[in-house]
């Protein structure tokens, strides 16, 4: 079993920053891939950046993609999301998700909301 726990989002201003936070339990490995989703209101939930076991290996949607960064700290067992420019467009639920030898979690989420 693994848990995962998101945290990090809240209210930002458009052009605004925010980093969310993953934090796993459990046993997983770096090799574990582990993502990012959100899901706006009315809407499919969508990947928004996924990482491998390092820095080097990560893909993001093209509506993110120069905006966001997506990491990761395999000693924490945790990864993150840097946003950057943020836009109204943005806002959703933000999902952690791992996918640990075919076997798939999910956080919780963490609503992330951009409006002036």
């Amino acid at each position: 079993q693994v848990d995962l726990v998101e945290s990090g989002g809240g209210l930002v201003q458009p052009g605004g920053s925010l980093r969310l936070s993953c934090t796993a339990s459990g046993n997983i490995y770096s090799i574990n891939p582990m993502s990012w989703y959100r899901q706006a209101p009315g809407k499919q939930r969508e990947l928004v950046a996924r990482i491998g076991s390092n820095s080097a290996d990560t893909e993001y949607a093209n509506s993110v993609k120069d905006r966001f960064a997506i990491s990761r700290d395999n000693a924490r067992k945790t990864i993150y999301l840097r946003m950057n420019s943020l836009k109204v467009e943005d806002t959703a639920v933000y999902y952690c998700h791992i996918d640990r030898f075919g076997s798939l979690y999910w956080g919780q989420g963490t609503q992330v909301t951009v409006s002036s």
